[in-house]
């Protein structure tokens, strides 16, 4: 902070963190940082639009992709949560290009293809869910998705400003083994400071400005003291045994929750991957939004209500996906789990 916290210009810790952003990340070979995953998705929208000089964009139902005009079509989230359609203020020609199917559902991601034929600039998905719950993607889904926009040269965006750094290292797509063509980022590359970034190959990173015609800036983008948060993060993520405790909490945390929930009499289901989770009140599986909108969310929000009595803290929504971090112990972690059992047997 004395160094200062913003310049309005570039500075070399964000070549640092670039350089690491870039050395994780695989589909990562050019990178701009930004200061939100909502700004990030706005600016990955725009660059696959300019590299493909296409205009529709397919999403999935119950993703969220930041509060940008294009993405609030049956988006995940808060807008899940309240419930609302679509959101209020945004114009009918925002959104025209945006076209939606069902997560895990590949054949209607082929009919969209076939029916838009050459006008599709990318797929852009959560690659594991988390703001519809957590719902991860079936084995053959990302690779489906990734051979079939290849075949119709339209881009694949993996959002992961929750999966980014949480599910690996190079995060989801490093965890599963699928590349795709752009990436955006957030959360954990800020260390907890505002930030946001997008990143992929060379020659698509190539079009934004200065570099290229694509125009897109922002005063406070890759600020010191982000950057600085971000570095000291990332060092601390590749810290022996960091992704190995992370998967032993998560996995003790979600099947303790579920265990109570059983032994309790509730219908649950759920599952985690690394240091990401989340459950249903309902018998699942919950493989998209519309089998994660079964769910009770009155029963969800009085075990929501009396965890909080008890002093554990979960996202207040039952379409919102929870994290476990380094700081968490074991002890925690059982803590949690009496309190589950306790509240379940309650309500």
């Amino acid at each position: 902070m004395k160094k200062g916290t913003s310049f309005g210009a570039p500075c070399l810790l964000e070549n640092t963190l670039a350089e690491m952003v870039i050395s994780a990340v695989p589909s990562i070979e050019m990178v701009r940082f930004v200061n939100s995953g909502t700004e990030a998705c706005m600016g990955v929208l725009r660059l696959a639009r300019a590299f493909t000089c296409r205009t529709k964009i397919i999403k999935f139902e119950g993703c969220y992709h930041g509060h940008a005009d294009p993405f609030l079509v049956k988006a995940g989230s808060g807008v899940a949560t309240l419930g609302l359609p679509d959101s209020p203020g945004v114009p009918k020609a925002a959104t025209i290009d945006t076209l939606t199917a069902p997560y895990n559902d590949i054949s209607a991601v082929e009919s969209l293809f076939e029916e838009h034929k050459g006008e599709i600039a990318a797929v852009i998905l959560e690659p594991v869910v988390g703001n519809a719950g957590f719902i991860p993607p079936k084995l053959e889904f990302l690779a489906a998705i990734r051979k079939i926009t290849k075949e119709n040269d339209a881009l694949l965006i993996f959002d992961e400003v929750m999966t980014g750094f949480r599910l690996a290292y190079g995060g989801a797509q490093e965890y599963f083994g699928i590349t795709p063509d752009l990436t955006t980022l957030g959360k954990i590359i800020g260390g907890g400071l505002p930030v946001g970034a997008y990143g992929g190959r060379r020659d698509i990173m190539e079009m934004v400005a200065p570099a290229g015609p694509m125009y897109q800036a922002g005063t406070l983008s890759g600020n010191p003291l982000a950057m600085t948060a971000g570095i000291h993060t990332l060092k601390r993520l590749q810290g022996q045994g960091t992704y190995e405790h992370l998967d032993k909490i998560t996995g003790e945390l979600t099947q303790g929750i579920l265990d109570a929930g059983k032994k309790t009499g509730h219908a649950m289901c759920g599952g985690f991957i690394r240091g990401m989770f989340g459950f249903f009140f309902a018998d699942g599986p919950v493989y998209n939004f519309s089998d994660a909108k079964k769910s009770d969310t009155e029963k969800f929000g009085r075990f929501y209500r009396g965890m909080l009595e008890e002093g554990v803290y979960f996202a207040p929504s039952q379409f919102e996906a929870g994290f476990t971090s380094l700081a968490h112990t074991p002890e925690d972690i059982q803590r949690t789990i009496a309190a589950a059992e306790k509240v379940l047997k309650q309500i």
